[in-house]
């Protein structure tokens, strides 16, 4: 069993929970996800390839996944801190914010919604979100090259690179890929059947060999096997996250 739903309250979010079942794997979508996981709070950071479904141990997960780059501010620790890792928040946080976090997730009869509020109550008072980030994946989305994106920001691209690496846990490239990939498994599955060379012009490849070796690469499968549903998605869970079908 998978849902999700948006988030009414943080912008960008989603809101999912799922029973344990294994067998997928867990794909990068740019995105970072707070879990609570039969009353523990911990972190999932941004992925550079993929993880095994059950790594983190538990029978029923929910999670709030965070657009690519709101996460830190509100966590207080910067993405590439958390880049392949799954982390206790106890690690993150004092005790005590990790003992009142948690506490406020328990006093809802539905861990989604907890972990929206705790969410909501931390965007109240944490710094914003770094305001070149949404700037860099729309950029990003709409096939922009980095060294244009870095101009068009007014900064160089070692600089773009160093804010990226804060935002995101990569450099603006790697995002790049891994959303592009996004778009590609979301094509793969939404028109079952076009070929896949067609899929590849559409999402930006090169050709079908370029996309071939970039679902090998950042998703440890082919094409066809993931449209076939012999793998999962980015949120923790085996199940097809939103980020399967909408990056």
């Amino acid at each position: 069993m998978y849902e999700e739903a948006p988030s009414r309250d943080v912008p960008g979010a989603v809101l999912w929970r799922t029973t344990a079942r294994g067998g997928s794997a867990v794909l990068p979508d740019g995105c970072m996800d707070l879990l609570w996981v039969d009353g523990r709070l911990l972190v999932a950071g941004p992925d550079t390839g993929p993880h095994p479904a059950g790594e983190i141990p538990g029978g029923a997960f929910a999670g709030i996944r965070f657009a690519p780059g709101t996460a830190p501010a509100l966590l207080g620790v910067p993405a590439h801190a958390l880049r392949d890792r799954r982390v206790e928040l106890a690690d993150l946080w004092p005790a005590r914010e990790t003992r009142r976090a948690s506490g406020l997730v328990e006093a809802y009869g539905d861990a989604r919604e907890g972990l929206e509020a705790l969410a909501r109550t931390r965007a109240a008072t944490a710094a914003a979100p770094d305001p070149l980030a949404a700037e860099v994946v729309a950029r990003l989305g709409a096939g922009e090259a980095v060294a244009a994106i870095a101009r068009a920001a007014g900064l160089g691209e070692r600089q773009l690179h160093r804010r990226s690496l804060a935002a995101f846990g990569y450099g603006p490239r790697t995002l790049g890929r891994i959303l592009r990939l996004r778009r590609a498994l979301a094509l793969a599955l939404a028109r079952a059947g076009l070929p896949y060379a067609e899929v590849a012009c559409v999402a930006g490849y090169a050709d079908q060999a370029h996309l071939a070796r970039e679902v090998r690469a950042l998703a440890g499968t082919t094409l066809r096997a993931y449209a076939a549903g012999a793998d999962g998605a980015k949120s923790e869970t085996p199940e097809p996250s939103g980020s399967r079908t909408t990056a």
